[in-house]
C-alpha cells in the first residue's frame, strides 16, 4: 500500500508541476487590492494531496498570492493547523479579518468557493 501512495504522490506531483492554469487579468488597481486582501489568508496544505493540489489551482486560476504553509513538512505548521483550526486536515484556509478575528475553513469545495466569491472578477457592462 506505500507503494501505490508513492506512486500517486508523484503523479499528482508531476500534474501539479505541468499544469499551469492562466491566471485572470486584472487593472494595476484591482491586482494590487486583490494582493492586499490576499495577504490576511493562509492556505494549510501537504504538496501531494490532490485537493490541496485542486485549491492551488484555483488560486493561480484567480491570479491571487495566498501564502501555503506544508502542514506535513514543518512540525510548527502542523501545530498551528491543529491549535488554530483543531484539525490536522488539509487544505485549511486560515482567513484573517481586518478586526484580527480569525476563521478556519476546511474542504477543497468551500474554500474555492469562498475564494471565487472573494477575487472573481465580475464582467464589465457596457
Amino acid at each position: 500500500m506505500a507503494i501505490i501512495r508513492w506512486v500517486l504522490a508523484r503523479f499528482i506531483l508531476l500534474a501539479d508541476f505541468l499544469y499551469k492554469p492562466k491566471g485572470i487579468n486584472r487593472s494595476q488597481q484591482e491586482q494590487t487590492e486583490a494582493d492586499t486582501q490576499a495577504a490576511k489568508l493562509t492556505l494549510y496544505q501537504f504538496k501531494a494531496c490532490p485537493f490541496c493540489v485542486k485549491v492551488r489551482w484555483g488560486i493561480k486560476r484567480l491570479a491571487v498570492d495566498i501564502n501555503t504553509k506544508d502542514a506535513k513538512r514543518n512540525p510548527q505548521y502542523a501545530n498551528e493547523l491543529l491549535t488554530g483550526g483543531g484539525s490536522p486536515k488539509v487544505p485549511c484556509l486560515k482567513i484573517e479579518d481586518d478586526s484580527g478575528d480569525v476563521t478556519w475553513m476546511y474542504g477543497s469545495s468551500d474554500i474555492l468557493t469562498y475564494l471565487d466569491e472573494r477575487f472573481s472578477v465580475s464582467p464589465k457592462l457596457a
